[in-house]
This record gives structure tokens, sequence and C-alpha cells, in this order.
């Protein structure tokens, strides 16, 4: 199963992993995408994005218009989810100009420390 982990590291943890992978050789197993800090990871994946990931989830390209339609929401609503996502890198567009999200599953992870 292909899974998309997002993550929450400094830009020192994330260079240092590319710095592993590049002498190595050997990539990760997940494809990752890291947020400097917490508010970031959410400034990007609000509620309503989450909720276009869960349908495009394995779905293969499809429109921004098919995609509002399986949402529920304004086509021009999610075109602004579906830029925000494309900057992001979380979603793909396909060479027909379809978007894709390429993953079956998404893992999120950080960790709260103490104050």
């Amino acid at each position: 199963m292909k899974t998309l982990t997002l993550d929450v590291r400094t830009p020192a943890e994330s260079m240092a992993e590319f710095t592993w992978a590049w002498k190595t050789g050997k990539s990760q197993k997940s494809a990752r995408i890291s947020f400097a800090k917490p508010e970031l990871l959410w400034r990007v994946l609000t509620a309503k994005r989450w909720e276009l990931l869960k349908i495009l989830c394995g779905a293969g390209p499809v429109s921004i218009r098919e995609t509002a339609r399986r949402v529920g929401r304004d086509v021009k609503a999610v075109h602004g989810d579906v830029t925000a996502l494309l900057n992001a890198g979380i979603l793909d567009r396909s060479e027909n100009g379809r978007i894709v999200f390429p993953y079956e599953a998404v893992k999120v992870e950080f960790l709260l420390h103490a104050a």
C-alpha cells in the first residue's frame, strides 16, 4: 500500500534524513512531507482539505468539478483547496490536467511536548 506520511520536523531533521538517503542510496518506505511546526501542518491540512484527501485516496485522476460533486461543495471553493494541496506537494496533476492523490493511505505524525 502506498502511504504518504505528513509529519512535523525541523528543517535540520529533514535535511539529515535526506543526507542519509543520499549517502546510503536507501530511501524511506513511504513518501514524506514535513512541516516545520504543527501550526503549518494545520494551516495546510484543514478539515475541508482532509475531506478532499479522503475522497481522492485511491481514486485515480479526477477533475476538480467531479471532486466538488463527490464532496458536495462549490467548485470554486474546492478549486482553492486543491490549489493549496498542489502547492504543498500533497496532490499532483495528471498528464491530462486532472488532480490525483497517488496514495492509498495518509499517516500524520507529530509529537506534542510539554511547554
